[in-house]
């Protein structure tokens, strides 16, 4: 049995992984953003419990001593698991009971039950609070708490902000105003964790919440902020009126859309962040992005262009159509299309989604090891080329989309965002030099 009263001292932790650490990072600090799920958990702790809550992301600080925390909460995806694990055995050996969240825990409960006082599954807007409650009121915790039936996400706290130290962060606030996304991409943990549901908040507390920020230049968090089109605009022309500069997700259909597009820019979009993913239909079909048409990605990415909104462009290498031709061919398809900026990463089976199931039972995967599951190294064997022609096929296209010619050519032709394209685009060429081409 645990001992714990209201007033207690609960720690909140985001533990590092190898390319997002306090002093080892791939990333400048000035490009990291904070991540809302422990400023929401701290939030969502009652009241009447008069807690203390302390919220650490390794990613920007060091963990502190354990000492006087009566609990201990980790949030941890896959590649960032190990680390989790290693502070919640720490945890354990002092007698502080454990709570282990997040996509990791969540896909793979059994693995994370070994480590943990307690699991909590998918959302925990409920979970959370009815856990500190029976630990409160009966010094125990159930071993597994799960969100059962739909979540609301209307009438909630909002994160706590002032729990993070936000000089550690890029200067812009982040808010997210839904979450999931009802396609099913094999390689995706989002559906394999909350099903192919949309959860929106009311757009009415988004604008709430904006107007209690003195920020003028926000960032959306959203899965896909425009994957629910009647939601979208509602929320595109409740933003308008307010004047202010943002930044999000979505996918290539937004770019289908003329008004929602068009929605979108007026209310103060200008930068989106696409999953292209390949430049072969054939290997968008396999990993069940049916409503990708790379045929239509120059076009797409143009109507971007013609409403203002920069694009970040994301590729992976490594599906099974594709063969080592690929990388030359995606590179300088994005000097074509002059994507504004390029982030290149490895298909990567994470556990618990049906495109690690499939690689697993075709005995494809090369290693358990979670800290190597970062986007960044080859944990399973490609089926048109080998481990190492992939490893060094994403450097090659590294080397190629951050050397100076081919930055200079694609954000000279985007002048409206320019400069910040330029910023940019070096943050990406310093991560490359140091987290995938130092390698070589």
């Amino acid at each position: 049995m645990v001992t714990a009263t209201r007033g207690m001292n609960i720690l909140l932790v985001s533990p590092y992984d190898s390319t997002y650490r306090h002093g080892h990072s791939s990333f400048r600090r000035s490009v990291s953003y904070p991540a809302l799920t422990l400023p929401t958990l701290a939030a969502l702790v009652p009241e009447a419990f008069a807690a203390q809550v302390r919220v650490v992301d390794e990613g920007v600080q060091p963990l502190p001593p354990l000492d006087g925390v009566d609990l201990v909460g980790i949030s941890c995806v896959t590649p960032s698991a190990p680390r989790a694990y290693e502070i919640a055995e720490e945890a354990r050996r002092r007698g502080i009971p454990v709570v282990l969240g997040g996509p990791h825990p969540t896909l793979n409960p059994e693995e994370a039950a070994q480590h943990a006082d307690s699991v909590v599954i998918g959302f925990a807007e409920e979970t959370w609070p009815q856990l500190l409650s029976d630990l409160v009121e009966t010094g125990r915790m159930q071993p597994l708490y799960r969100q059962e039936g739909p979540v609301e996400l209307g009438g909630r706290p909002l994160p706590r902000r002032d729990v993070l130290d936000l000089s550690r962060y890029l200067r812009v606030p982040v808010i997210q105003a839904s979450r999931g996304c009802p396609n099913t991409c094999t390689f995706c943990s989002i559906p394999a964790m909350w099903g192919r549901d949309f959860h929106a908040r009311p757009v009415q507390e988004v604008v709430s919440e904006i107007q209690s920020i003195r920020s003028r230049r926000f960032l959306f968090l959203d899965p896909s902020l425009a994957e629910n089109p009647r939601y979208a605009l509602a929320l595109f022309h409740a933003l308008r009126p307010l004047g202010i500069r943002w930044a999000g997700l979505a996918t290539i259909k937004l770019a289908e859309d003329p008004v929602l597009l068009k929605a979108a820019a007026d209310c103060g979009c200008r930068g989106i962040l696409v999953g292209f993913e390949s430049i072969s239909q054939e290997s968008l079909g396999a990993i069940r992005k049916h409503f990708g048409n790379a045929s239509a990605y120059l076009d797409a990415v143009k109507r971007f262009h013609d409403q203002g909104i920069a694009v970040l462009g994301t590729f992976v290498f490594g599906l099974d159509h594709e063969g080592p031709d690929v990388f030359e061919r995606t590179a300088r398809f994005v000097d074509e299309a002059r994507i504004d900026l390029v982030r290149y990463s490895v298909f990567t089976p994470f556990p618990g989604t049906p495109a690690f199931q499939k690689l697993d039972a075709e005995g494809r995967i090369l290693t358990r090891d979670w800290n190597l599951y970062n986007t960044e190294n080859v944990v399973f064997r490609p089926q048109q080329m080998t481990p190492e022609q992939l490893q060094q096929g994403l450097e090659h296209a590294w080397r190629h989309t951050t050397s100076l010619r081919s930055i200079f050519t694609r954000v000279r032709f985007f002048k409206r965002l320019g400069w910040f394209t330029l910023a940019a685009n070096l943050a990406f060429r310093f991560y490359a030099r140091k987290a995938v081409l130092a390698r070589t």
